[in-house]
């Protein structure tokens, strides 16, 4: 008799778990990215994120914290299809961000005057975050390309290129690198080659062509791992002598990038990137990032290569980094379920973090402030010192190379 009285109260109290989960009511985060083309560095933004708010069972002040998968497929009006159901589901907190940038830059203004939180993990477009007002609704924790192309040029000066020649997105996020990186040379008519997306391999060869035959020895690439591909394949038909050097922009490493082009890296095909600072592949990890690590292959054993590695390594970096301050900052409002106000109140919040934040490429002291014209970074957690140089060693994982 005892064991079936025992059997009724766990049903009970098991039946009235459920109901309370069931009842918890839930902020969703949409996560508006390019889960096609670019597969590896959305899902590394989304294990990131995960990542952090585990740490919290996914719950903050009696709310469940739900992740959505929203594909834009690198199209800027699906990502504007994405933000307009956001705002019309009355628990959607925050639009987490992409790779692309092109899709915040053209939808800026209506982000920013229908109060879109959107926090930036990966878009790198400099104006991203410099709405020339202070209703600013977006956060980035990445690469900024207004510093991205001076980290660019130093590095080909180390590489001592005699002459650099930019091959460029013919995008709002190539215009941004292309007026940084011609400001950092000095040179207003330096040269530099426009591409599409989608880009050929007999274009690419053309172009090539042209830019050695100009006596170009260095290219200073800003596009993605389609683009990068034809690039890396139509450089190693060049001749050794002839061959020029590739410096990059972390825009290749959002795909499937390595295994498409592993045979001509090996080969000897000179290829750097742009990466921020920390690196998993740095040992020993701190006991921090060691934790972090243990988590990552504990939760995502099927994404952790050899035991060692991840792709698009950044997206899940930034992705962590971002979400433990967005935690920060949620700590210190009382969610009111009333989304709107709870948007407004978390984005005050961002602005006003005083308490540091422990993440995996710093200590984030005091992240963002509130953007004014005289503060252009105030959106931006990540400055130039953030900012290294990268290659892939043999067997795709990448090497972060420390500043000079």
């Amino acid at each position: 008799m005892e064991r079936i009285l025992l059997a009724i109260l766990l049903c009970i109290l098991s039946v009235s778990t459920c109901v309370n989960a069931a009842e918890r009511p839930v902020l969703r985060i949409y996560h508006d990215s390019d889960y096609s083309s670019h597969s590896a560095s959305a899902e590394a933004m989304k294990m990131g994120f995960n990542s952090a708010l585990r740490e919290r069972d996914f719950e903050v002040q009696g709310f469940k914290l739900q992740l959505l998968e929203k594909d834009h497929r690198g199209n800027s009006n699906r990502s504007l299809l994405t933000m307009r159901r956001f705002l019309q589901d009355d628990s959607a907190l925050l639009v987490l961000g992409g790779l692309h940038s092109p899709p915040y830059i053209k939808h800026r203004e209506f982000i920013n005057q229908q109060g879109i939180l959107l926090l930036v993990p990966w878009a790198a477009g400099g104006s991203v975050t410099r709405y020339p007002h202070a209703n600013n609704w977006v956060f980035r924790l990445s690469i900024d390309d207004t510093k991205a192309g001076v980290r660019l040029v130093e590095f080909a000066k180390q590489k001592q290129c005699r002459s650099s020649h930019m091959l460029l997105e013919r995008t709002p996020w190539g215009k941004s690198n292309y007026q940084t990186i011609t400001r950092t040379l000095g040179q207003p008519e330096a040269p530099v080659t426009w591409f599409n997306w989608n880009m050929k391999m007999n274009a690419t060869k053309i172009m090539l062509r042209e830019i050695v035959a100009a006596g170009h020895d260095c290219v200073i690439f800003v596009g993605n791992a389609l683009e990068g591909k034809q690039l890396v394949k139509a450089v190693a038909q060049i001749p050794q002598a002839q061959r020029p050097a590739i410096i990059s922009h972390w825009g290749i490493t959002g795909g499937n990038f390595f295994a498409q082009v592993a045979d001509e890296l090996r080969a000897g095909t000179d290829l750097h990137f742009l990466q921020s600072c920390f690196s998993f592949q740095q040992k020993p990890h701190s006991k921090f990032a060691a934790k972090v690590w243990q988590q990552l292959v504990a939760s995502y054993p099927d994404k952790v290569i050899n035991n060692e590695f991840i792709q698009s390594p950044a997206g899940f970096i930034h992705g962590y980094d971002l979400g433990r301050v967005m935690l920060s900052a949620l700590d210190k409002i009382a969610l009111s379920g009333d989304v709107k106000k709870d948007r407004a109140a978390l984005r005050d919040a961002l602005e006003n973090l005083k308490k540091p934040v422990q993440g995996l490429v710093k200590v984030y002291k005091q992240p963002f402030s509130r953007w004014t014209k005289t503060q252009p970074d105030a959106h931006e957690a990540l400055g130039l010192d953030d900012i290294c140089m990268a290659s892939y060693n043999a067997d795709g994982s990448i090497k972060v190379l420390n500043n000079q």
